[in-house]
């Protein structure tokens, strides 16, 4: 029998948002929540895929592990290029006229 028992303060509860459930008379504790994440589907063409997987198994990783990783590196680079800030930019600064216009 599972019975959710909540974050009382009786428990040894240590992050902020576990969950305890009291599974067979033990007190199970899951931090599995704690971090929000999002999940998305990637659709990558079948070699790119296999050459995915093969590095990940190599890394001892997940594959997304190496999509996280290599999301974060690609913002890590893009941020550094000033070209690329400039013509965010512009961007920017046109879609809120836009938007300024729309909304008279």
């Amino acid at each position: 029998m599972v019975q959710d028992i909540g974050n009382s303060d009786g428990l040894p509860c240590w992050a902020k948002h576990c969950t305890s459930w009291k599974l067979r008379g033990r007190i199970v504790i899951s931090r599995y929540h704690t971090i929000m994440t999002k999940q998305t589907t990637v659709r990558l063409p079948d070699e790119l895929a296999e050459e995915a997987e093969a590095l990940a198994r190599v890394r001892e990783s997940s594959m997304n592990q190496l999509v996280v990783d290599s999301l974060r590196a690609e913002i890590q680079r893009v941020k550094a290029d000033e070209e690329f800030i400039a013509r965010a930019k512009r961007l920017l600064e046109r879609d809120k006229e836009l938007l300024e216009r729309l909304a008279r």
